[in-house]
């Protein structure tokens, strides 16, 4: 887990919110991460991805990190 993920958790953990709701990555895009999904769709859609992607990893396995203290 890195300082950026620590930065980021609230994002993280309502990315995964936004997704199991069913949410669209393009109403998560603009909400949580603050994106223009019309001007720049492709890059909006990647930062997403790769965000969620993140959350899903820290939730899964991330977290052991943070229990043990451990940090990059």
């Amino acid at each position: 887990m890195t300082d950026y993920d620590r930065r980021h958790m609230t994002q993280y953990m309502r990315l995964l919110d936004a997704a199991g709701e069913g949410a669209s990555w393009q109403e998560a895009a603009q909400i949580i991460l603050g994106l223009d999904t019309q001007k720049e769709p492709e890059r909006a859609r990647l930062v997403h991805d790769t965000h969620l992607e993140r959350a899903r990893w820290l939730s899964s396995e991330g977290y052991r990190q943070l229990a043990a203290g451990r940090t990059n």
